[in-house]
């Protein structure tokens, strides 16, 4: 299938007419459609699913450009469509799908029905047209819609299939498209006809249902018994491949999971340290707390003691250069002096005669005794000063080294906390692991039961083959007393044979086309990705991921979506290469693609633009404008058409070449 143009009429944004005719030739074989985001890339890329299949991921599901609907009248209609002109088996068509709309209120309209048309030129040269209840057959002929994704999508639908990669969910998805586009499903479809068909709908049944009972009725019987088996084991079958499409899911859930975990590990540890830092915490302000209460109980103590020893050792040093402190005698009175000296004798019996010696000496020892004694106070005072001196505990010392041990405490708490801050800021990062170990036991427990089932049940099959075999061998021998069921087991034997044959021809080429699939996407992945991943396809297509000996490597975002490149570049490339047998030629396909380049850094934007042209028959590619110069840079040799798209306002764009 081959490109040649696509035109939109009032389809979304892109009001009027608007076509666009895409790069077809072997030399420039890519269409580039620049644009900003919300300018239409996306929509432009549905237009393409719309067409062709009816169907698109907008919320919306009127298509009928809104502009357009501004400007018509109560009750006035008007038509959307999608129109695209493409080559497929070297038969030009002309599909068109149109939908009608009639506007029911001011700024609303009402969509009808969709119409769809195919037109191609017949072999004389004359159009004609798609008969309309063959329409969706010759859609399907052309594209199927279940590999359509394979060709047309966006980045959200890479992602997914980066997803079903990882759990291991490629098995039905990834193998039907490989089968289909490189013609096994032909093969598929001849066994299935011979004996794989289920209800009773293939050729070795019905055989069985045509042994003559007449004849003899254990043959009918046991035809009849086999046809019960039959459904039996189909319904096993059935259930077993559900449940290997299930498993590998369960299991990458658990392994997410188990890495989730893993990796918050490390937030636990980071709580276990807070834990501990905020014991020290609370230890040092216990201590603080008693260090502050000793302090001040030391203090109300002491501190009259402290602060009068310095008035103390300053009044002794004064008082060490005064001579008044040995003139008084003890225990002497002025009123005794004032007695002596009123009587005129003195106690030891001589005279004191007023103007004597004597009497002035008496005269002058009141200054020096109570209650003028300053000398005997002075010296009694210094006798308690150095009395109290010695005694005195030293505050300033204690409340010092008390103070040091407070002030290192509570430094130690700061640090503490600023530990605590860090990590609280750092377990952000990790959250609680306990939900995550209940979902992982309780996906387990899944598993199990769905191993133990999967277990029971190829147990049973394998007894339900066992007496279908032992039916067969005892029909065969019973037919050989009739005519006519030797003539069906006769037929029954060819139908056998030949469903043997293609079962082996088709398992040797499929072994041999996964085998070149698996080198051909590993050549295109390692051209996109570098480095030393490996990816392997196993019998049931899934594919994984191994590095240095190491299976199942978790991917990134990035990697996911180069081993989708790779995997549809792989079976692109295949098909064109694929011309062994008539029976196994395919059409080349295109690669449509909505911004495939936003998930990439610059380098592996140059590896996805140098290697998917060169693969693909015509690569039409959607790319915002941020990536425009670089993607032109390394796909200016192969590009034959480029358009950009022109945002006129929310409402409308303009194509321009």
């Amino acid at each position: 299938m081959l490109l040649k143009q696509i035109t939109l009429t009032d389809f979304r944004q892109f009001k009027g007419k608007q076509t666009v005719v895409f790069a077809d030739t072997h030399e420039r074989n890519v269409t580039v459609i620049m644009g900003e985001n919300g300018a239409g890339k996306t929509t432009f890329a549905q237009a393409f699913r719309w067409c062709l299949y009816g169907v698109t991921d907008f919320a919306d599901p009127n298509i009928l450009s809104k502009s357009k609907i501004n400007e018509m009248m109560l009750g006035e209609e008007a038509t959307a469509s999608v129109e695209i002109v493409l080559v497929h088996t070297n038969v030009t068509y002309t599909i068109i799908r149109s939908q009608k709309y009639k506007v029911d209120k001011p700024g609303s309209a009402k969509g009808g029905q969709t119409r769809l048309q195919i037109i191609y030129k017949g072999e004389d040269g004359q159009q004609e047209f798609v008969p309309e209840s063959q329409t969706l057959g010759r859609i399907k002929e052309i594209l199927p819609q279940e590999l359509s994704s394979y060709f047309f999508f966006d980045g959200e639908r890479i992602n997914n299939m980066s997803k079903e990669i990882q759990k291991g969910q490629g098995r039905s998805t990834f193998g039907d498209a490989v089968r289909k586009l490189l013609g096994l499903d032909t093969y598929k479809a001849a066994m299935k006809h011979l004996k794989d068909g289920t209800g009773g709908n293939n050729v070795i049944s019905q055989y069985n249902q045509s042994y003559s009972g007449s004849s003899d009725e254990t043959i009918k019987r046991l035809s009849d018994e086999n046809a019960g088996f039959q459904q039996e084991l189909e319904r096993h079958q059935a259930r077993i491949a559900e449940l290997e499409e299930e498993l590998p899911s369960i299991q990458y859930e658990i392994e997410q999971l188990s890495g989730f975990i893993e990796r918050n590990r490390d937030g636990e540890r980071l709580k276990s340290d807070i834990t501990r830092l905020q014991s020290h915490i609370s230890t040092n302000q216990t201590l603080i707390k008693g260090s502050t209460t000793n302090i001040l109980r030391s203090f109300k103590q002491n501190y009259h003691h402290y602060f009068a020893s310095k008035l103390m050792a300053d009044a002794l040093e004064l008082l060490a250069h005064t001579e008044q402190i040995d003139k008084g005698v003890p225990d002497i009175h002025a009123r005794t002096i004032e007695f002596l000296l009123n009587r005129g004798v003195c106690i030891c019996g001589n005279q004191i005669c007023d103007g004597s010696s004597e009497y002035m000496m008496l005269q002058k020892l009141k200054d020096y005794i109570p209650p003028q004694s300053l000398g005997t106070l002075v010296r009694n005072f210094a006798i308690e000063c150095k009395t109290y001196s010695g005694n005195v505990v030293n505050l300033f010392e204690m409340i010092q080294n008390a103070m040091q041990e407070l002030t290192n405490k509570q430094t130690e708490n700061a640090d503490y906390q600023a530990q605590i801050d860090q990590l609280e800021e750092d377990i952000k990062k990790y959250s609680d692991i306990g939900d995550y170990q209940r979902k992982i036991e309780m996906y387990r427990i899944d598993q199990r039961k769905k191993q133990q089932e999967l277990s029971d049940l190829n147990v049973k099959v394998g007894s339900l083959q066992t007496k279908i075999e032992r039916n067969e061998s005892t029909i065969r021998e019973h037919s050989l007393k009739s005519a006519n069921n030797r003539q069906i087991e006769l037929y029954k034997a060819y139908a056998l044979r030949l469903y043997e044959v293609l079962k082996d021809d088709y398992t040797a080429q499929e072994a041999e086309i996964r085998k070149q699939l698996e080198e051909s996407i590993n050549e295109i992945y390692s051209a996109i990705y570098n480095g030393e991943v490996i990816l392997q396809i196993d019998q049931g297509y899934n594919i994984t991921t191994q590095t240095k000996g190491f299976a199942n490597v978790e991917t990134g975002t990035a990697q996911g979506i180069s081993i989708i490149f790779a995997f549809i570049a792989g079976v692109i490339k295949m098909a064109r290469q694929n011309n062994k047998h008539d029976y196994l030629a395919t059409e080349p396909y295109p690669l449509v693609m909505d911004a495939p380049l936003s998930a990439f850094d610059k380098s592996r934007i140059q590896s996805v633009c140098q290697t998917l042209p060169n693969i693909a028959e015509q690569v039409i590619i959607f790319i915002k404008d941020t990536d425009g110069d670089i993607a032109q840079e390394h796909l200016e040799a192969k590009i034959g058409k480029q358009f950009k798209f022109n945002k006129l306002n929310e409402l409308e764009t303009i194509i321009e070449e």
